[in-house]
C-alpha cells in the first residue's frame, strides 16, 4: 500500500490516477476508470470526477492499492 498525499480536502479521482503515476494522461485515466480496472473502497468506480478524501482506499488492477492522506503543512 502507497501513501499519495494531498494538500487539498479532496482530490478528483482521475487527478489522483495522474497525481500517483498511474496515468501519464487524463485520456489515459479516463480509459482505466471507465474499463472497470479501478475500485474506491472495494467498489467498481467508474466516474472520473468521484471525489476522494483522506482515508480512501483506490486499488487498480495494475498498481497496487493507494490511500489518500492529507498533507500535515
Amino acid at each position: 500500500m502507497r501513501e499519495v498525499v494531498i494538500s487539498t480536502e479532496t482530490i478528483e479521482l482521475e487527478a489522483l490516477l495522474k497525481w500517483a503515476g498511474l496515468a501519464r494522461t487524463g485520456g489515459e485515466a479516463k480509459l482505466r476508470i471507465q474499463g472497470g480496472e479501478i475500485r474506491v473502497n472495494g467498489a467498481p468506480e467508474r466516474r472520473r470526477g468521484r471525489l476522494l478524501r483522506p482515508g480512501d482506499r483506490i486499488t487498480a488492477a495494475e498498481g497496487g492499492t493507494l490511500v489518500v492522506v492529507r498533507s500535515k503543512s
